[in-house]
């Protein structure tokens, strides 16, 4: 499958203003040039990153059909937030709420792209993220965060969302290393209520340093979530997955482009299947994939 040759039109930054959040939302809007009923993905970026990040993923998805929406974090190298910032320790869920809030802000983000506007299909939306972008993403899909004592805490799930890509996800908070289990208590998530369909994507090379555990920390999300989801995991990949965070940028460990146009392709036959966009997409991609030769990754579903 070659890469899409759609035309792609793309604003930023768009802002929708956040009163109490100490910065506006700044949000990057592409889609493609023609079409209507397009669906819609959130994209949540990885801990540094911005709307800017993640264009091997992005450009993709609104070639092939979709609007994109990048909101920049408040963690975002962009913003250059100091570490003692009283906001700090609540940014994995001010995360969270930026999402919602790209999806409340519809209205505004569609205006923003000339020629969007009647476009776009508000009952078709999926999220997707990559590492604390996953974890973000995973919210809006039911997955919470247990307390201290282990109960998990506020339901975050949002019901506009009908299915999400989840990539390097991390796992569950059992087995951190000692400094991220003190500063990161968020890291504690529970997958048994993530109810909507997902696409879970690890590497089988990827070696956290926040956990104890090797690459199969990784699979969790996959083996503690309820049915209807999916797992891609990659051979030889590491936390970039082969680069997805962006073109040729310095902390992708494990460049392999033929690994990323893998993610492309299955990703977005997930959602247009997820989506009921097209039925047979995923299975066809699932197939393809199962009689390769010299396959790249492996699927499993339940």
């Amino acid at each position: 499958m070659s890469h899409p040759s759609t035309t792609v039109i793309s604003a930023h930054p768009v802002v929708l203003p956040v009163p109490g959040r100490g910065d506006d939302l700044r949000v990057r809007v592409s889609a493609p040039a023609t079409g209507d009923g397009l669906p819609v993905i959130v994209l949540s970026h990885g801990f540094g990153s911005s709307m800017n990040g993640y264009g091997p993923l992005a450009d993709f998805w609104a070639a092939s059909g979709f609007v994109v929406l990048q909101p920049t974090h408040l963690d975002s190298r962009t913003l250059g937030l100091p570490a003692d910032d009283p906001r700090t320790p609540d940014i994995w869920r001010i995360r969270i709420q930026d999402l919602t809030r790209v999806l409340d802000g519809l209205d505004v983000l569609e205006a923003a792209v000339p020629g969007l506007g009647g476009r776009v299909d508000r009952d078709r939306v999926a999220v997707a993220g990559h590492s604390w972008g996953a974890q973000t993403a995973s919210a809006l899909l039911g997955a919470r965060v247990l307390d201290s004592a282990g109960v998990p805490g506020e339901d975050l799930s949002d019901p506009r969302v009908k299915a999400g890509v989840l990539l390097a996800l991390t796992g569950l908070g059992d087995d951190l290393v000692p400094f991220a289990a003190e500063n990161f208590p968020f890291m504690r998530p529970s997958f048994d209520s993530m109810t909507t369909p997902a696409l879970i994507v690890a590497g089988d090379n990827d070696q956290s340093h926040l956990s104890t555990r090797g690459p199969d920390w990784f699979v969790d999300p996959f083996l503690y979530s309820p049915a209807d989801n999916s797992l891609l995991t990659l051979f030889g990949a590491e936390h970039s997955l082969g680069g997805v965070s962006g073109y040729e940028v310095a902390e992708t460990t494990d460049e392999n482009p033929a690994r990323v146009a893998l993610i492309q392709h299955l990703s977005t036959a997930f959602l247009r299947t997820a989506l009921h966009l097209e039925d047979t997409a995923w299975k066809a991609a699932a197939t393809a994939l199962e009689q390769d030769p010299s396959p790249l990754g492996t699927l499993r579903s339940k």
